[in-house]
């Protein structure tokens, strides 16, 4: 390939909250290709319309209708392509492992089309090394010819925040790196060219696969510590959100919240951390400690109500409950990983009257991925019916309206605010 902006081609290959608004980006300035193997989620982002809700109607449409982003499910569409960015999911299983099976379909993939000069980018969440280790030599196997010799790889971490409207991918910085020093100066270039805040250029790809890992994993640890605060402090009937106020008033100290850790980066990225840790016997104890923490929060959050309703003598056999909010975070469609069912999980221990509220979630993927059937519209109706009220989620859809009014007994029926989010005389429990 010669290395030249003038005449790259570019495709990403996964269509998701990743893949998607970053094809939209490229395609301002470059013919784009996007593949994906759902048809039906092809078919409706050439309509023009995205159902993540990441990339806007109009934006969508407008890179369609200029022909600069085409998207497809036909292999041999993308074959002329030059610039290949992989930005597929790494979730983990049942057992918290790291599930690779999307990152080597897309890596053998690639290596039945690669031509000699093509570039390969990796932006999937990984542990240090996968890159290198696990996807180029499938790469090469599949195409018969070795890295550096007939093709080139990098990887530039995807910082994809879902639902935020402020960072949104062309404001976000990028680190990039390259398998050469030459090929790392060229990706950092392509990505330059398109983002508003420049690039990062690391010094290689571990370095570039590392940062991105530990970047969540922090996250992950801050939270672990203000929930286990939080739980400390609760049962020294000590509200924790006070005691952040007073300690915030301390120039140096770093104020952060408790809460739900769900989604596909904060509650999935360090287990590929754990992974390869212990690959070279280290045990990541801090790490390990953080994750038990936040998964065990949604259970925390069912029992604290339980207790609440227990201490205002609600009988909880059958009692009925409602929660509102079902995505992982506010304002955002995404349920990946959330938390919720597992607080619907310990409450059905007790009841099986639950009403679950969220208008961002859709419900056939609610249903389909967790079981559980969910009201999306007619919030009001639901007015006056619950013994007790849980907001999980603090869309802004619930910003407005008194939770109490959804409790069958406003003085002796109990509200538990996960977020923090409400007037404190309007709750009778929060983390």
């Amino acid at each position: 390939m010669d290395l030249n902006l003038d005449n790259l081609k570019i495709c990403v290959i996964g269509l998701g909250y990743v893949g998607l608004p970053l094809a939209r980006l490229f395609s301002t300035k470059y013919p784009t290709m996007g593949y994906d193997l759902n048809k039906a989620r092809v078919d409706a982002i050439n309509s023009g319309h995205d159902d993540t809700m990441e990339v806007s109607g109009d934006l969508l449409r407008a890179a369609i209708d200029s022909h600069r982003l085409r998207c497809t499910t036909e292999l041999d569409d993308i074959r002329e392509c030059n610039f290949y960015i992989v930005a597929v999911p790494t979730p983990i299983d049942r057992n918290y492992r790291p599930d690779l099976q999307p990152l080597i379909k897309a890596s053998e993939t690639i290596g039945k089309i690669i031509k000699k000069g093509d570039i390969v980018v990796y932006e999937s969440t990984v542990y240090p090394g996968m890159t290198e280790e696990v996807c180029v030599p499938i790469i090469e196997k599949a195409c018969g010819y070795r890295l550096n010799e007939y093709f080139y790889a990098g990887y530039s971490p995807e910082r994809i925040n879902p639902g935020d409207r402020s960072h949104t991918v062309e404001k976000i910085k990028k680190v990039t790196s390259g398998s050469t020093p030459e090929i790392a100066e060229f990706i950092d270039k392509v990505y330059d060219s398109v983002l508003e805040n420049g690039t990062h250029l690391a010094p290689s790809i571990k370095v570039a696969e590392a940062s991105k890992i530990i970047e969540n994993t922090q996250r992950d640890i801050n939270i672990a510590f203000m929930n286990e605060l939080a739980m400390i402090f609760n049962a020294m009937d000590i509200d924790i959100h006070d005691v952040l106020e007073a300690a915030s008033t301390k120039w140096n100290f770093i104020r952060l919240t408790p809460g739900l850790v769900g989604g596909h980066c904060i509650a999935v990225d360090p287990y590929y951390l754990i992974q390869k840790a212990n690959t070279y016997g280290v045990t990541p104890y801090v790490i390990s400690a953080a994750r038990s923490i936040n998964e065990g929060m949604g259970n925390y959050v069912a029992t604290q109500t339980i207790k609440a309703m227990n201490r205002k003598g609600i009988l909880v056999k059958d009692a009925k409950i409602l929660i509102l909010g079902v995505t992982f975070k506010e304002n955002c469609s995404d349920t990946r990983n959330t938390k919720i069912p597992t607080i619907c999980q310990t409450l059905e221990e007790y009841t099986s009257r639950i009403t679950v509220y969220d208008p961002w979630a859709d419900p056939e993927r609610v249903m389909d991925e967790f079981g559980i059937e969910i009201k999306t519209d007619n919030l009001h109706e639901l007015s006056g019916r619950f013994d007790a009220v849980i907001l999980a989620v603090a869309h802004k859809d619930f910003s407005d309206i008194n939770i109490r009014d959804f409790l069958s007994d406003p003085i002796n029926g109990v509200v538990f605010d996960v977020k923090g989010a409400l007037p404190r005389e309007m709750t009778d429990a929060r983390i």
